[in-house]
C-alpha cells in the first residue's frame, strides 16, 4: 500500500483546531473546564476534547479510511490503542500536548499528529499555536521547520559534547523507587537535565540542535510517534532502552534519543541503564 499524504491539509487541521478551540480558551478556562484524568498532574480540558473533535472531523474528510487514534478518544475507548499496529492506515493525534502547562496558563504546549501505515510511522507534525509554526517530517524526506511566513528550513540535530557537558531532557517521573533514584544519581554526570512537561517542544528543541538527548519512560503513541520520526529525519538515533526499535504499538520499554548511535550507547551505559 502506497500512502499519499496531504501534509498541507493535515497541517491546516492542526492550525484550525488551535485557532478555533485552543487559543480562545488559553488563560480563559472556567472552573469546570479542567478535570483530573488519572492523577493530579494528568489533566484534560474542554480545549483538548473540542480540538480533538475538530481534527478528527477534518481528517475524516480527506483520509476517510484511516483509523483515528486520539488521546481523548482512547481515554473513552482503550481498544483503539490495540488496533494501531494492525490497521493499514491510522492517524494519531495529541490535541494539546502539555495540558498541564496549558491549564496553568504557561505558553508551552503543542498539537501533534502522526500517520502510521502498516505499523510504521510515515509522517509527523508538531504545531506550536503560540508561534504559529510547524516542524514536519515525512519518512525519507528530512525534517523541516515551516514558519508562519511560509519559509522552510531543514532541521538537524547537533553532535554531542563530552558527557559532562551534555544538556537534555530526562523524564524520570514514571520510574519507580530504586530505579528512579539510580537514574537521578547518574544524571549528576551530565551538565543539565530537565523536563518541560511538553514533549512537543522538547522534540522541537532537540531537532533544532539545542539539546543533546531526550529520555522518556511512559510511551503513549500520541506523545512520541511524531517527535521520534522527526528526530530520526533530523539525523538522530532512537531506540527503546533495551536497544530495540521503537514502534507505534509500544507503550512501555522507555525511549532514548541522541545525535548518533555512539552517543546513544554512551548515555545508556553511563546514565540510563535501568
Amino acid at each position: 500500500m502506497t500512502v499519499e499524504l496531504d501534509i498541507a491539509s493535515l497541517a491546516n487541521a492542526l492550525q484550525e483546531a488551535a485557532a478555533v478551540e485552543i487559543l480562545p480558551r488559553f488563560r480563559n478556562l472556567g472552573e469546570g473546564d479542567v478535570r483530573i484524568k488519572t492523577e493530579a498532574i494528568d489533566l484534560v480540558t474542554e480545549a483538548d476534547e473540542a480540538a480533538e473533535r475538530l481534527i478528527r472531523d477534518r481528517v475524516a474528510e480527506f483520509m476517510p479510511d484511516a483509523l483515528f487514534v486520539g488521546e481523548e478518544s482512547v481515554a473513552a475507548d482503550p481498544s483503539l490503542l490495540t488496533r494501531l499496529g494492525k490497521v493499514d492506515l491510522a492517524v494519531v493525534v495529541d490535541p494539546i500536548d502539555g495540558t498541564f502547562n496549558f491549564a496553568a496558563g504557561l505558553p508551552l504546549f503543542g498539537v501533534m499528529l502522526s500517520v502510521v501505515s502498516k505499523g510504521e510511522t510515515v509522517a509527523g507534525l508538531i504545531y506550536d499555536p503560540m508561534g504559529n509554526d510547524w516542524v514536519i517530517a515525512e519518512k525519507g524526506s528530512g525534517a523541516w521547520m515551516c514558519s508562519a511566513d511560509g519559509s522552510q528550513s531543514q532541521m538537524s540535530v547537533v553532535p554531542a559534547p563530552e558527557l559532562s557537558q551534555m544538556v537534555g531532557i530526562a523524564n524520570t517521573g514514571y520510574f519507580e523507587g530504586d530505579v528512579r533514584r539510580r537514574l537521578l544519581n547518574n544524571l549528576a554526570d551530565v551538565r543539565l537535565f530537565t523536563s518541560y512537561r511538553c514533549a512537543a517542544h522538547e522534540y522541537r528543541i532537540f531537532c533544532g540542535g539545542h539539546m543533546h538527548f531526550l529520555m522518556y519512560n511512559k510511551l503513549m503513541p500520541w506523545d512520541h510517534l511524531a517527535g521520534t520520526l522527526i528526530s530520526q529525519e533530523a539525523g538522530a538515533y532512537a531506540a527503546r532502552l533495551d536497544g530495540s526499535p521503537y514502534l507505534p504499538h509500544h507503550v512501555d520499554g522507555g525511549l532514548l534519543l541522541a545525535a548518533n548511535e555512539e552517543t546513544w550507547e554512551l548515555l545508556r551505559e553511563k546514565i540510563f541503564t535501568v
